[in-house]
């Protein structure tokens, strides 16, 4: 969920790990019965205390335990498998001639060889990647492909080699085998259909089928269980990214891969997602329509971007509030997310649709 200007949430997520780690042995000494000072955190320093509190998150949204290396890895059906982190998902194909993987984030990393090896010595099958599919170009869900080789042939959107090229990131190699539209891939007598509809979460983003095995790999779109990330997953197309779930409904398919959060999807999981994007589309035109910017434009006068920015902060929020309050408990971090959400929907519509756009007289 990253674009040029948000880059890469696995370095976050990096650091986010590395300050938990941290932050453990003072945790520690507080519960071995150490005083405060002694485990207090540096001057300026957030306590727990400061922090903000948002809803429960429901165990419905929650996927399988992970094992003592940091991953899960299970099987889809027959010989498809996924592997997730509890927050990054990819998947592999095991055949005949070797492996077919999808997707490489670096917060799976060599646990993804790992699960490999797990199930090809489960299974008697053979471990090598001969194959690895991009579902887009951006370094949180491609990140690790380079830990593959260079034996290994690459699978992308043509978009997806003209912004790998532009990227220029030796972690991220180009695909060998390019596409426009569609693509049959065929690898020991198994069949993966890729399809590219049109730009969404990015231009390159394409709709990945398992017609075999029940399943859709549709990446950074729907979140199971999930509200979406800020900024709608920080997509680059908002109006290719609302029309996507439709797209994904149209293909026979029981079981989604996300490429996020703990586990698999179902078909209520995308409707349900665009019940959530459709309350939301509507309480953002109806916010637009009604929050006046005329007490801003009398409170900063000639200051036009501090207009703008606390006039859109009130559409958003008055948008979100009836949004995030309706789904919380139903999709974890409806509270969290949805304002940015909101914000997301509010600009699409001014600047791709041309709501609330008046034109001078």
């Amino acid at each position: 969920m990253t674009n040029s200007q948000f880059e890469i949430p696995g370095a976050t997520r990096r650091l986010f790990l590395a300050a938990a780690a941290a932050a453990a042995p003072a945790a520690l000494a507080l519960t071995a019965g150490a005083t405060p000072a002694a485990a207090s955190a540096p001057t300026g320093a957030a306590t727990a205390a400061d922090l903000p509190d948002f809803a429960p998150v429901p165990a419905a949204s929650l996927g399988p335990a992970l094992n003592s290396q940091g991953y899960y890895v299970g099987r889809v059906k027959k010989n498809l498998y996924w592997v997730t982190d509890g927050d990054y998902q990819a998947a592999f194909l095991t055949t005949r001639h070797g492996v077919v993987q999808f997707d490489a984030p670096p917060s799976l990393g060599h646990n993804l060889q790992r699960a490999i090896d797990e199930i090809a010595a489960a299974n008697g099958v053979s471990n090598k990647v001969t194959h690895l599919v991009h579902s887009h170009h951006h370094s949180d869900h491609i990140g690790a492909s380079a830990l593959f080789g260079k034996n290994v042939v690459r699978i992308g959107h043509e978009d997806n080699r003209r912004l790998l090229r532009r990227d220029n990131d030796p972690a991220k190699p180009l695909p060998e085998v390019t596409f426009k539209d569609r693509y049959t891939l065929h690898v020991g007598g198994e069949r993966v259909e890729l399809a590219w509809h049109g730009s969404n979460h990015s231009p390159d983003n394409i709709y990945i089928q398992f017609p075999d095995h029940d399943t859709l790999m549709l990446v950074d779109i729907v979140m199971p269980g999930w509200a979406p990330f800020g900024n709608l997953n920080f997509s680059e197309d908002v109006p290719g990214y609302v029309k996507a779930p439709t797209t994904a409904l149209a293909y026979p398919w029981k079981q989604l891969i996300s490429g996020h959060m703990g586990r698999l999807g179902k078909r209520a999981d995308v409707t349900m997602h665009q019940a959530f994007i459709s309350d939301l589309n509507e309480s953002c035109k109806q916010a637009l329509g009604t929050v006046d910017i005329a007490p801003y434009y009398a409170r900063y006068g000639n200051n036009t971007w501090a207009v703008i920015k606390t006039w859109l902060d009130e559409v958003c929020r008055t948008a979100a509030a009836p949004v995030a309050a309706k789904y919380t408990g139903v999709l974890a971090a409806a509270d969290v997310f949805t304002t940015t959400n909101a914000f997301s929907l509010v600009e699409s519509m001014r600047l791709d649709l041309g709501y609330a756009n008046q034109i001078h007289p």
